[in-house]
């Protein structure tokens, strides 16, 4: 049976199609094949609760056995359930909904002990019937992701099944993911977001990147300078919904149930500080970098890699730009790629997707474990593989589960704010990330440190999400909150608009373990960087290296900052990434220094 095992599910890396450039990238004895059943019991908690996968083994075949939590359900089979046994299940459904934020998958013809029976095809199709029903009673709708056959050396063959459930959203209860687009200058990020989100192929001369840039001089060159931000939805039939149907993004908005938000960062090097704002400041979920297939890795491409996995964003490759150039070529940019990201500094397993299953296991892999990275190759001009690109995005699962996302709601307020402008008859309007609790309008925060510390009150006016009108901020999500006629020379990119109650820590001075990546000389007391810190982006000084000297590249050492313009909000823990021309640095801070006359901020400024 062993052969006939692994003819059904590829060559050792979990998945069906068996395609030369997974298997031989991908490798069994990685995490990614199959895991002692003990083992994968003992981490039930932190390896099942997304392994979505199907996994081989060497005598029977078997998936881990089912986790009590986690949005993976295993179903023998569903005929003809009696109405109790319906309601029953109908809970069970909404439960494994709830743990994935959505999201949930039904493995049909499966026990729960992991075990592959499989169905014959009368009993699979009752059974995906009753599951039909069931996601109708709780508002959900069904794909079914794929369809194996397991030989038993019986005489029908017997089938098991891969079945998505998304529920249909509910006030604008849509799940958002982030994904922050990476790549060196020209290998066609924006010309791939724009035919993404707007459904239309490119001319070959960057008629798809146009509605994506903001300022007169991007659309001139044709390289992007700012973040923008540009959406793709799913409804729950896993289609996708993007500007071809819906005139507006609020339309997209109402018919979606999955958003993927994408973040445009810029890939020329002289905007690389704006790249590291949008990196730090907007918590991206994962990262997709851009490589083009004519010049293969150049450029700021390994940096953006670099800066990506210092960050800890799990990141997966798009070669985009094959129609330019034949098979040879996008096979050395391939080899090239696989060839950096094993390298001992990255530790990464590549995983090249060539067929919709590729597709699926990649989604599924790539969220239960950070090391696997998939690689794409596309082209936006021709539309070649396209498709699989789009099915990643519809099954890729959030990365946190509701227990998580319920326990930053329980939290005081606490909105970073990245952007402020000022729209007619509006007045000013901050945009950013509600990093904990929950944001109504109508709620009263304070919003600072000012320049001497102080924090303002004021009152949020409407909320907008993804440029549609939005009642509730939940943690977690991205919006522009309305300010009304508060005084923007107050607010600056960097400060917090937290809940009264909260005491927040501002400080001048602060302490970090950093590990030097690279320096030209020695690093040492006195050096001024430009420090990343979530959305906060000073220069600061270096008042004391501790128990160095100096430091050399590569060394580690606890080193005292100080900001030297205005004190700033942070939070012990938080990833610190600092630059100086060719100097960088990362790191998390380790110790604040509160200044003992900033800390009454509110009674000050209810002086004021």
């Amino acid at each position: 049976m062993d052969a006939r095992v692994s003819d059904l599910f590829g060559s050792g890396n979990g998945h069906g199609s068996g395609s030369p450039g997974v298997a031989s990238s991908v490798k069994p004895g990685n995490g990614y094949g199959v895991a002692p059943r003990k083992a994968s019991a003992k981490n039930k908690k932190s390896k099942t609760r997304f392994s979505r996968t199907f996994k081989p083994s060497n005598n029977t075949p078997y998936l881990p056995p089912e986790a009590e939590e986690g949005n993976i359900e295993y179903k023998l089979k569903l005929v003809n359930p009696t109405q109790y046994r319906f309601e029953h299940l109908a809970t069970q459904m909404k439960w494994r909904l709830q743990e994935g934020r959505g999201e949930a998958v039904y493995q049909i013809g499966v026990e729960d002990n992991g075990m592959l029976v499989g169905l014959s095809e009368e009993d699979m199709r009752a059974s995906l019937k009753t599951l039909h029903r069931l996601a109708e009673k709780v508002g959900a709708d069904i794909t079914v992701l794929r369809e194996r056959e397991v030989d038993y050396d019986s005489d029908e063959p017997r089938k098991i099944a891969e079945v998505l459930i998304r529920k249909v959203p509910d006030d604008q209860q849509f799940l958002d993911l982030r994904v922050a687009v990476l790549g060196n200058v020209d290998s066609g990020k924006s010309t791939l977001l724009g035919v993404l989100t707007q459904g239309e192929l490119d001319n070959g001369r960057g008629r798809a990147r146009l509605n994506l840039f903001r300022h007169l001089h991007e659309i001139q060159t044709g390289r992007t300078s700012s973040i923008s931000f540009e959406i793709l939805g799913f409804n729950s039939k896993g289609e996708v919904v993007n500007y071809s149907e819906s005139r507006t993004a609020e339309e997209i908005c109402e018919s979606a149930s999955k958003m993927i938000t994408f973040i445009d960062l810029a890939g020329h090097h002289k905007y690389l500080k704006t790249t590291i704002f949008g990196l730090t400041s907007y918590c991206p979920d994962f990262a997709m970098l851009v490589v083009s297939a004519n010049t293969g890795i150049a450029g700021t491409t390994r940096e953006h890699l670099g800066l990506a996995m210092a960050l800890k964003v799990p990141i997966f490759i798009v070669i985009s730009k094959v129609d330019l150039c034949t098979r040879a070529t996008v096979e050395r940019t391939v080899r090239q790629l696989e060839r950096v990201l094993k390298q001992p500094g990255c530790n990464k397993v590549p995983m090249v997707v060539s067929s919709t299953d590729d597709a699926v296991t990649a989604a599924q892999q790539f969220a239960q474990s950070p090391n696997i990275t998939p690689i794409f190759t596309l082209s936006s001009v021709s539309g070649e593989s396209l498709d699989l690109l789009k099915v990643f995005f519809n099954i890729i699962p959030p990365l946190s589960n509701s227990k998580e996302q319920e326990e930053l709601m329980q939290q005081l307020t606490e909105f970073q704010v990245d952007e402020i402008y000022t729209v007619p008859e509006v007045g000013t309007v901050v945009g950013g990330t509600l990093y904990s609790g929950i944001c109504r309008e109508g709620d009263h925060l304070v919003v600072g440190p000012t320049d001497s510390g102080q924090f303002h009150k004021l009152t949020i006016g409407s909320i907008q999400r993804n440029r549609s009108a939005c009642r509730v901020l939940r943690a977690g999500q991205a919006a522009t909150l309305a300010l009304g006629n508060f005084d923007r020379s107050l607010l600056r990119k960097g400060m917090v608009m937290v809940s009264p109650e909260m005491d927040p820590t501002i400080c001048w001075m602060f302490e970090a373990e950093i590990v030097l990546l690279f320096h030209a000389k020695t690093f040492h007391k006195g050096f001024q960087v430009t420090v990343h810190i979530g959305n906060v982006r000073q220069t600061a000084t270096v008042e004391a290296v501790y128990g160095k000297e100096e430091l050399r590249t590569g060394e580690k050492a606890v080193v005292l900052f100080k900001f030297i313009k205005h004190p700033e909000y942070l939070k012990v823990g938080a990833k610190v990434l600092f630059r100086e021309g060719l100097t960088k640095g990362i790191g998390h801070v380790t110790k604040l220094q509160p200044l003992a006359q900033y800390q009454p901020s509110q009674s000050e400024d209810e002086e004021a």
